[in-house]
């Protein structure tokens, strides 16, 4: 299966004589690499979504690849005849798990995120940040090898919006595309592979503006490596800072939502790194003042 995901002079319209939302769209995703998308409001982020998660057709031009995909959409129906639990077991049963398997992976991923409480709560009972909750979970049960991400922060508590971070990270150094939609510039800032710009209907690379600088709470890892190493590849970019104050000792920082991340990849590199202390620091000033 082809794992690379190719837009080819995509366009889209709605109607035969509508206008254009995109045209002239060309997009590679591949495996492993974190994608931001971004743009004002109106001008087609939504729909270039739909295309990579193959839930719209383009008008005109060809997409290629198909990727094991899941997709969180900006507006997720709740009005489902479904417990959060029941409808993330018949999800993973049709992504192919073991209705057991499919079980076990929503009870884990509700609790990560909050929301064991309201497994056996209705859909339609539930409130807009739980129902949020259900729509990224499902998303995530399946392991997928491209996940799409439209808004899926909002509606989200603080904590599981930064355990949505954490997840995405997982995700991405797991092997999986990453491709997402945020209101919040901060959002993942520093950690995307790229960013792209979507206006006037196309989509260009964003340059030349520096990335902004990442929201919440940072970790500090001390980590001892073995002589002349760097941090481990698979982590540097989502690195706010990185020092060396003595040979083969590592001031590490990383947003908090990526500090398991960095700790399993510090041990299990080969050979492993020695991680000395852990603490955490409060956001900047800038960050914290309302």
């Amino acid at each position: 299966m082809q794992r690379d995901l190719r837009l080819d002079n995509v366009g889209r319209r709605y109607g035969l004589r509508g206008p254009w939302v995109l045209r002239g769209i060309h997009l590679t995703v591949r495996p492993g690499t974190l994608v931001r998308i971004e743009g004002p409001n109106g001008t087609g982020k939504s729909t270039l979504l739909r295309l990579l998660a193959r839930i719209d057709a383009p008008s005109e031009g060809r997409v290629t690849g198909r990727p094991r995909t899941a997709y969180v959409p900006e507006r997720f129906p709740t009005a489902l005849p479904f417990t959060a639990l029941g409808y993330l077991t018949h999800l993973g049963a049709v992504h192919g798990l073991s209705r057991a398997a499919a079980t076990r992976a929503a009870l884990e991923w509700l609790e990560r995120f909050g929301a064991g409480a309201y497994a056996r709560t209705p859909m339609a009972q539930l409130s807009k940040g739980s129902s949020q909750k259900v729509a990224v979970v499902q998303a995530l049960l399946a392991e997928p090898e491209l996940l799409v991400l439209d808004e899926a922060w909002t509606g989200l508590d603080a904590d599981a919006r930064a355990e949505l971070e954490r997840a995405v990270a997982e995700r991405a150094a797991g092997g999986t595309a990453v491709v997402f939609v945020d209101h919040d510039p901060r959002r993942l800032a520093g950690a995307p592979d790229a960013t792209y710009t979507v206006r006037d209907g196309g989509l260009g690379l964003r340059e030349g503006r520096p990335p902004a600088e990442p929201t919440g709470p940072r970790v500090v890892v001390v980590a001892q490596g073995p002589r002349g190493a760097q941090p481990p590849a698979d982590v540097t970019r989502a690195l706010v800072t990185a020092e060396e104050p003595a040979p083969g000792t590592h001031h590490l920082t990383v947003p908090a939502s990526h500090s398991d991340l960095l700790l399993r990849a510090l041990l299990t590199a080969r050979p492993p790194w020695h991680v000395v202390s852990v603490r955490q620091e409060s956001a900047p000033d800038h960050e914290s003042r309302p």
